[in-house]
């Protein structure tokens, strides 16, 4: 399990802007298994997100602002997004700027889990592996 990648992708998709994606081609470069790494990668990204999801559900908004760090401007923002395209918005949960508010939002607007987590691992693990595509042996 390579753990710093894993972490990096959580903590990416949470408390600070990271970079998973630059970590992931660098362990890809070095010659890691694609598979393995792209998995982790998802894996830690997804679990960040199911985390601001809770925060999301939980409704504490000082935890919003204080640990998330999303503004009001954000939030209205990804608000307006999941009311005008429902549940598939959450395939852009990758997207900077506006994929932790989603994710925040999915919570709020009390998402199911069951959706939320088939829609956000697809769209994050789309992204891993469009990334490792120039890797992979043909």
């Amino acid at each position: 399990m390579d753990w710093p990648l894993f972490f990096s992708a959580l903590i990416s998709s949470t408390l600070f802007p990271g970079g998973s994606e630059a970590l992931l081609l660098y362990r890809l470069n070095e010659g890691g298994n694609v598979v393995a790494l792209v998995c982790i990668a998802t894996l830690g990204n997804v679990l960040g997100s199911l985390i601001t999801y809770g925060m999301g559900r939980l409704g504490n908004e000082a935890v919003h602002k204080r640990w998330l760090r999303i503004s009001e401007t954000q939030t209205e923002k990804a608000e307006q997004w999941f009311k005008r395209y429902g549940k598939p918005s959450l395939l852009l949960a990758w997207l900077p700027v506006v994929g932790d508010p989603l994710c925040l939002v999915a919570g709020l607007m009390r998402c199911g889990i069951v959706p939320f987590l088939i829609l956000v691992s697809t769209g994050k693990l789309i992204r891993y592996a469009v990334l490792a595509l120039p890797f992979i042996e043909s």
